[in-house]
C-alpha cells in the first residue's frame, strides 16, 4: 500500500479540516496516511526541503515551492477583514523597534513587511527588527520583554487582551483597505507535483470531503480540535474557526487565487516569483 505523508499544523483550521481524514471517517482508496504536526515556519521549511508530500505552509510560500509543489484547491485558510495581529504590552509608548514575528518566511511576516513600508508613526519603523519566534512563545516574548510588541497568529491572535496585551493593528483589516474585495491568503495546502495529477485531483476531493463532514457534524471533530488548540477557551477556538474556515476553505476559487497572485506582489523579489498561471480548471496549481 503507498504511503502518503502529510504535515500541518496544530491550530483549530487545520485540525478542523483534517479532523475526519486524521479519525479515518474518509480516506484516500489504497492509501495509508501518516500525520506530523508542526509550527507554520518548520513546515515552510520542511516543504522547501520536501521532506512530506502534502504540508500546510504559509500562503506567502505558495510561488516559491510552485516547481516542486502544486497549490490544492482545498484547506486553505483565508480571512475576511481579520488575520495576523501586532500587539503591545498594555501601556506601551512609542514606536517598537522589535517585533516578535512567527517566521521570517510566513504570510504574517509578508503583510507586517508590507504595511511597515508607508512608514505610519503608529507602527514600528520599516527597520524594525523582526525577531522569528515559535508561535506559541510569541506571547512571553512580549511580556517579558525580548521584544518590543509581536506578532500573534492561530487562535491566540484572537486573546491578545487576555494575555496583556494590546492591539496596534490587525493585518487582515489593513489588507482589506486596500483590496476591499479581496480576502486575505494565510495559508494553503501544497502536494508534490511528483504524485501525479490523479492522485494530486483525489486529494483536493478528499480534503473536501473531510471539511464538509467537519461541517455537519462539528461535535467530531471538537475533541480533537481542543486536544492541539493552545487557547482552552472553548469561544476563542469557536471564533478561530468561523474567521478561517468557510467556503473557501472547501474550494478557493478564482477569488483564492487572485488573493494569491496579490500576495505575491508584496513579498520581497529575493524570495518570490510570480504563481503559475491559473488553470482551467479548480483541481490544483
Amino acid at each position: 500500500m503507498d504511503v502518503v505523508s502529510f504535515a500541518i499544523s496544530p491550530c483549530p483550521n487545520d485540525v478542523t479540516i483534517f479532523g475526519a481524514l486524521l479519525l479515518g471517517r474518509v480516506a484516500l482508496p489504497g492509501v495509508r496516511t501518516e500525520f506530523a504536526f508542526e509550527d507554520v515556519e518548520t513546515l515552510n521549511e520542511a516543504a522547501l526541503a520536501g521532506a512530506y508530500d502534502v504540508v500546510k505552509i504559509s500562503a506567502a510560500m505558495a510561488a516559491p515551492l510552485a516547481d516542486a509543489y502544486a497549490v490544492l484547491p482545498s484547506g486553505a485558510a483565508f480571512g475576511f477583514g481579520a488575520g495576523p495581529k501586532l500587539v503591545v504590552k498594555q501601556g506601551f509608548a512609542g514606536r517598537p523597534r522589535s517585533v516578535a514575528v512567527p517566521g521570517l518566511r510566513t504570510t504574517a511576516a509578508t503583510l507586517l513587511r508590507a504595511a511597515l513600508a508607508a512608514d505610519d508613526p503608529g507602527l514600528p519603523p520599516p527597520d524594525a527588527a523582526f525577531v522569528p519566534v515559535r508561535y506559541d512563545a510569541i506571547v512571553e516574548a512580549v511580556q517579558s520583554g525580548r521584544t518590543e510588541a509581536g506578532l500573534l497568529i492561530h487562535e491566540t491572535a484572537l486573546a491578545a487582551a487576555s494575555h496583556g496585551l494590546e492591539l496596534v493593528l490587525d493585518l487582515g483589516a489593513w489588507w482589506q483597505a486596500r483590496i476591499p474585495d479581496s480576502p486575505v491568503p494565510l495559508g494553503v495546502i501544497v502536494a508534490k507535483k511528483s504524485l501525479g495529477e490523479k492522485r494530486l485531483a483525489a486529494l483536493g476531493q478528499v480534503l473536501r470531503q473531510s471539511l464538509a463532514m467537519a461541517r455537519a457534524e462539528p461535535e467530531l471533530v471538537a475533541p480533537l480540535v481542543r486536544l492541539f488548540a493552545r487557547e482552552r477557551d472553548e469561544a476563542v477556538i469557536a471564533a478561530h474557526i468561523r474567521a478561517y474556515v468557510g467556503d473557501l476553505s472547501l474550494d478557493m476559487g478564482p477569488a483564492g487565487r487572485t488573493a494569491l497572485a496579490e500576495l505575491a506582489q508584496m513579498a520581497p523579489a529575493r524570495h518570490f516569483k510570480a504563481l503559475p498561471p491559473l488553470p482551467a480548471q479548480d483541481d490544483c496549481w
